[in-house]
C-alpha cells in the first residue's frame, strides 16, 4: 500500500503573525479552496483552531458527488504549525501539517506536508495518478493564486513512500 506524500512551499508577502491569523482561522477555508469543489462548512467555527477542533464539511472532489469530510485539529503551535487530519472523509489516510516561518521584509513561508492512502487499495494507486494527485495540485495553485505569490520559491513535491 503507498503512501504519498505531497510538500508545498510558499513566500507570502504577509508578517508570521498576518499569515497566522489568516491560516488559523477555519473560516478561511472556503476562500482559498477552488470553487468547482463545492466546499461547504457545516457547523458554525471559531475564528482560530485549536486541538479538538472538529471541522465538517462537504466537498465535491468527482463527478459533482458531495462527500462528508470531518477534519480534526490535533496539534497547534501558534504562530509556526498546526496539524489536521481527517476522521471521516475519502481517504484511507490524511494528515496535513502546516508550517509558517518568518522571512525578512515582511513575509513569510508557508509550507504544506500532506500524508495520504488514497481509497481503493490496489485501484487507489491509479485513481491517484490519474486524478489525485492532479486535482490536489491544481487546489494548491489556486491557494497560491489566491494568495498571490510573494516570491519565486513556489514548489511542489509529490512523492509515493513505500511502507
Amino acid at each position: 500500500m503507498p503512501i504519498y506524500q505531497l510538500e508545498r512551499k510558499q513566500i507570502v508577502s504577509l508578517g508570521l503573525a498576518e499569515c497566522w491569523r489568516f491560516f488559523s482561522d477555519p473560516r478561511n477555508l472556503r476562500k482559498i479552496t477552488p470553487p468547482e469543489l463545492n466546499f461547504r462548512i457545516k457547523r458554525e467555527l471559531p475564528p482560530e483552531v485549536y486541538p479538538g477542533l472538529m471541522i465538517e464539511y462537504t466537498v465535491s472532489p468527482l463527478l459533482g458527488i458531495p462527500l462528508t469530510w470531518l477534519t480534526e485539529i490535533v496539534h497547534v503551535e501558534a504562530p509556526h504549525r498546526f496539524v489536521d487530519e481527517q476522521r471521516v472523509g475519502p481517504y484511507r489516510l490524511w494528515h496535513h501539517e502546516h508550517f509558517f516561518r518568518a522571512l525578512p521584509q515582511g513575509r513569510t513561508e508557508v509550507r504544506d506536508l500532506v500524508t495520504y492512502v488514497p481509497p481503493f487499495g490496489f485501484f487507489g494507486a491509479a485513481l491517484n495518478r490519474l486524478s489525485i494527485r492532479p486535482q490536489l495540485e491544481r487546489i494548491f495553485d489556486y491557494r497560491e493564486a489566491q494568495l498571490g505569490a510573494g516570491g519565486s520559491e513556489t514548489r511542489t513535491t509529490l512523492r509515493a513512500v513505500d511502507v
